[in-house]
């Protein structure tokens, strides 16, 4: 069921058509959000009975958020050798042309959606393309007036770690993936939160059993024979403070388990995550000129650029990536031994 759900929810948020205004489609899109998240991150929340008006609020937050990127064009890239010299994106990207087919070709779920038969009259996929840019201030030549200079500050930009991922016979069917992709990656930041505190609890209780033996160890000190060898007032005084210590660890321990046994604690670890879904998944598009070195390019530069605009989604926890909608043909993957003569080179 949680599978059908979020594929109708992406539907909805990344269909590409506008979002329909009735209200009776509305208020079915927020009910199929909420058991689809539900499902994904703790099935046992519908034991309360309140559920479904305690999370309404978060999800349509979320609804809201996705449907702005949604919105968001992603204009298909065509990752082709011959593409290299005249697409600015592509030129960006790829460091070289023979760099695009060996991406398309290191692909294995792009390999495998060719070679799978249903597919052998497709003669192109569409796929999500992620990769990692950087930015480093180099030393690099450049002409200042007339005289070439060889230690300017310069800002070069590069991507590596290219993955395509989700290919798809059509477009469309590439937009709904990242969608449901992008659902998904909410209802783990929620799990992980609820993981998260059940293994603090673990942690706590475990400690609670320590401190609690360590003072059945001291009080057997001060009563039994080493409180004759020993001064009874420093064992008094280590015996409060494991007192003191195990008193704040049950009260912690408490806490973590209210939070967290309750439906009521599923259910807000998971209001967290959706109330703000702008702080874990993030579209942003930035503008760049740059130069076929791939350095940065000032505006009032007379020389030859690349400009391009980069889509960035975040995800949170420091994870970014440079992304793309790309169209890859069949004709540019290379053969699967040409890969396996070229790794034997590097062996």
């Amino acid at each position: 069921m949680a599978i059908s759900l979020l594929e109708r929810v992406a539907a909805a948020l990344f269909g590409g058509a506008e979002s329909s205004a009735d209200e009776a489609a509305e208020r079915q899109l927020i009910a199929d959000s909420i058991e689809a998240v539900v499902e994904a991150v703790e099935p046992r929340v519908r034991l309360n009975t309140r559920y479904r008006e305690k999370l309404e609020g978060c999800i349509r937050k979320t609804i809201a958020h996705l449907r702005s990127i949604g919105r968001q064009p992603l204009e298909p890239l065509l990752l082709s050798r011959a593409a290299w010299n005249e697409d600015p994106r592509l030129n960006a990207f790829f460091a070289t042309a023979d760099d695009v087919p060996a991406c398309l070709g290191r692909s294995t779920e792009l390999r495998t959606f060719f070679e799978d038969p249903a597919n052998r009259d497709v003669a192109e996929a569409y796929a999500l393309l992620g990769m990692k840019k950087e930015e480093r201030t180099v030393l690099a030549p450049q002409l200042v007036g007339n005289e070439v200079r060889h230690d300017v500050p310069q800002v070069t930009v590069s991507f590596s770690g290219h993955r395509l991922v989700a290919p798809a016979p059509t477009l469309a069917a590439t937009r709904l993936e990242v969608g449901r992709r992008a659902i998904e990656r909410l209802a783990q930041v929620a799990l992980s939160r609820i993981i998260t505190l059940d293994m603090k609890a673990t942690e706590l209780q475990e400690h609670k059993a320590y401190l609690g033996a360590r003072l059945r160890v001291l009080n057997l000190a001060r009563d039994g024979v080493e409180g004759i060898v020993k001064d009874p007032a420093l064992i008094a005084e280590e015996i409060k403070a494991v007192e003191r210590e195990l008193k704040e660890t049950v009260d912690s321990y408490i806490e973590a388990k209210a939070s967290l046994a309750t439906l009521d604690g599923y259910i807000q670890r998971i209001d967290e995550v959706f109330s703000h879904p702008e702080q874990h998944i993030t579209l942003t598009h930035t503008p760049l000129r740059l130069s076929r070195m791939g350095i940065k390019v000032d505006e009032g530069s007379t020389e030859a650029v690349n400009e391009l605009v980069v889509p960035e989604l975040s995800i949170g926890d420091g994870l970014q990536a440079a992304i793309a909608i790309a169209r890859c043909p069949r004709s540019e993957l290379p053969p699967k031994e040409d890969l396996i003569a070229k790794a034997e080179r590097y062996l």
